[in-house]
């Protein structure tokens, strides 16, 4: 993969654009990620795995930008990686792999899309199909969001003004768990939160009949939401989860 682009989501976490270097596109499924190749000092060899943040109508055909978030962490041989590459950089990678995805054959009535930190980059890719079945069969969706602060509200105004063209489906509630916005911020509205989001997940009554729940981003969270929703009834088959493990 070739890199296009870079900027900063967060002081933390850069939002990385690349094409692939065979010039061919990169079809895939949005909630899956990939696999980026890498060596540490010594030779060994890893993989880090990515979800893909790209926002493409996949009805209209076969996208070809391939964006991912990265988490800086002090010291991390990825890291070192990511921070090192220019503008025209290649790095190898494959995939996509998952099975963290919308499916087709759903027929519930609402989603609940539940992320901490970069968890919520495959929302961000779902966004497409999330109108089209809004559209379509009038699905509702909430999202609800956990950033320590609101400088590391990841695509935070992407959310918002999705939340604006459709704020009869589709709902979003940060929730900040060290520092709430200024009074006068556009992050500042009336679903800001202050805490965990598993300390909000009953708000959003969880419905064994209507819902289905993602949970994506830290494992500690989408434990504790696993069995809040358990608990609320909804069956396994209808919480679909994905765990980030920062590893250094």
């Amino acid at each position: 993969m070739q890199l296009v682009s870079r900027r900063m989501l967060a002081p933390s976490v850069g939002h990385y654009a690349f094409v692939r270097g065979d010039g061919q596109p990169l079809d895939f499924i949005p909630g899956q990620f990939i696999q980026v190749h890498f060596q540490y000092a010594d030779g060994t060899a890893t993989k880090r795995s990515y979800s893909l943040a790209t926002i493409h109508d996949h009805a209209i055909g076969a996208g070809e930008a391939v964006e991912i978030a990265v988490s800086y962490v002090p010291g991390g041989a990825a890291t070192a990686l990511f921070e090192g590459l220019e503008i025209g950089g290649t790095l190898m990678a494959s995939g996509p792999f998952g099975r963290f995805c919308l499916m087709p054959q759903d027929a519930n009535r609402r989603y609940l899309l539940i992320a901490t930190g970069t968890g919520v980059t495959p929302y961000r890719a779902m966004l497409p199909e999330l109108e089209r079945q809004i559209q379509g069969r009038g699905i509702q969706v909430v999202l609800l969001f956990g950033a320590r602060t609101p400088a590391e509200l990841l695509y935070g105004d992407e959310f918002r003004a999705f939340a604006s063209k459709y704020p009869a489906n589709f709902r979003f509630i940060p929730c900040f768990s060290r520092e709430l916005p200024a009074p006068d911020s556009p992050q500042a509205h009336i679903d800001v939160r202050h805490g965990y989001v598993q300390q909000f997940l009953a708000e959003l009554a969880p419905d064994a009949q209507g819902d289905i729940a993602y949970l994506c981003g830290n494992p500690n969270m989408v434990d504790a939401c696993f069995e809040a929703l358990k608990v609320a009834g909804l069956p396994v088959s209808q919480v679909r989860r994905e765990k980030y493990v920062s590893s250094k």
